[in-house]
């Protein structure tokens, strides 16, 4: 078998890394109410970050938590809620507001938010999932797979995951806030 390899991703400005072990379970683009209200929020924080699509998706590659560490540690981490009983937060470094990745609460795997690789080296998208949440107006291309069998088999996905890794859900405490 054929070793993992391990890719060390960084904030813009380089204070802040993580690594991620292998590629992503999934990869998907995000049309749901939640992310997009949150990026649409977030997306204005200097400098400024494009965070979704030209669609109004949000791209993320999906990983088990227990394939991404943080070897500088979370100090440079801070969260995001769209209200204080949200149970989703969106976590961005303090130091430059790097948007890093989107985490449900009691979740096994984080989304981490596509923009963190190169562009060139960013895994592709494969899926969309929570068109049913596109606003009028907004049309979306062929271009991949989405809707109610797409969904479904992310959910699989995600279960899969989680039996893989012995149905835990690891744990990372972020003490500071951001208001957007």
């Amino acid at each position: 078998m054929m070793p993992k390899t391990t890719t060390t991703l960084s904030c813009a400005c380089g204070q802040f890394h993580l690594e991620v072990t292998g590629d992503p379970f999934i990869t998907a683009e995000c049309h749901c109410t939640s992310c997009r209200n949150a990026v649409q929020r977030l997306s204005v924080l200097p400098p400024a970050f494009p965070i979704a699509g030209d669609n109004g998706g949000v791209p993320y590659a999906l990983y088990r938590k227990d394939r991404v560490r943080f070897p500088d540690g979370t100090d440079k981490l801070a969260e995001f809620r769209l209200s204080d009983e949200a149970p989703t937060r969106r976590v961005l470094t303090t130091c430059c507001n790097t948007p890093v990745f989107t985490e449900f609460e009691a979740a096994h795997w984080f989304s981490l938010f596509a923009g963190l690789w190169p562009e060139g080296q960013r895994p592709a998208t494969r899926i969309r999932t929570q068109t049913g949440d596109v606003p009028e107006g907004v049309a979306l291309d062929n271009s991949l797979p989405a809707g109610t069998m797409t969904t479904a088999g992310f959910y699989a996905r995600l279960l899969g995951e989680w039996i893989a890794m012995g149905f835990k859900t690891p744990r990372i405490t972020i003490e500071e806030k951001i208001n957007a």
